[in-house]
């Protein structure tokens, strides 16, 4: 009796456990599909600029596991996401873990999907080339291929340009595509300057009210790291192309 009282007790235990547990997932919005974690928010978490029609975020293995489904299904008063920007590589050997599956997942939504390069300035920009053509295929539709420039990490300004200049001019023989510069706009301004403003440019500049502070033309403008994404368990980058769905459609690979 005292054996059928204890696996009682532990059944209850267990059963008050999924019931606590089922409470919690439905309470704080988390949702199972097989061994990853999905999250839904309520808002986007951030003030996103109105004056902007066309949005879209960038990824990479940091946010993890990503419900590509709920992410183009959000939408927030009248702002949805159009579009995303997936990291595929780092100098000239490393692939983001996550690449593969977000570039195609993304696709398979829906999603408008662009490839970007982590640029080691200090490693030749042709070798970095090779590895990002090596792992990512452009089809129609695709966002054209970046090349994110943040840092010297050491590197003096002419190997940097040197070493850009070639990824960039690889990329663009590849693919048959102007490549766009991604970078902080103090960072640019600073090392790469009037050298690169023929390229398309996506500005990072954060907690801006209305666009990012650069004297040159952009075309998109990373403007928060902190919003939320239904599908996404972490923080995400959010961007606002710089103008209408004509002038969007015609950046896209042919």
């Amino acid at each position: 009796m005292a054996m059928f009282r204890k696996k009682v007790v532990i059944y209850f235990s267990l059963a008050a456990l999924l019931v606590v547990g089922f409470w919690y997932a439905k309470r704080y919005g988390l949702f199972f599909d097989g061994d990853v974690t999905f999250v839904r928010y309520p808002a986007f978490g951030i003030e996103v600029p109105t004056d902007f029609s066309i949005h879209g975020i960038d990824v990479s293995h940091h946010n993890k596991s990503i419900n590509w489904m709920l992410v183009k299904q959000m939408q927030v008063l009248n702002i949805k996401l159009s579009f995303s920007f997936i990291k595929a590589t780092e100098g000239v050997e490393f692939v983001d873990d996550m690449f593969r599956r977000n570039w195609k997942k993304s696709r398979e939504v829906g999603m408008v999907r662009g490839a970007y390069h982590y640029f080691i300035p200090y490693k030749s920009g042709k070798a970095q080339a090779e590895n990002f053509i090596q792992n990512v295929e452009l089809q129609k539709g695709d966002l054209p291929p970046v090349l994110d420039v943040e840092t010297l990490n050491g590197s003096s300004v002419t190997e940097l340009k040197q070493n850009a200049k070639e990824w960039l001019q690889t990329i663009e023989a590849a693919y048959k595509v102007r490549p766009i510069i991604y970078s902080g706009v103090d960072f640019y301004s600073k090392y790469l300057g009037d050298e690169f403003n023929s390229y398309p440019l996506w500005a990072a500049h954060y907690q801006q009210k209305c666009q990012p502070h650069i004297s040159r033309n952009w075309n998109i403008w990373q403007h928060n790291e902190c919003g939320h994404v239904n599908g996404i368990a972490t923080n995400v980058d959010f961007n606002a192309f710089n103008g209408d769905s004509i002038a969007f459609e015609k950046m896209l690979v042919k």
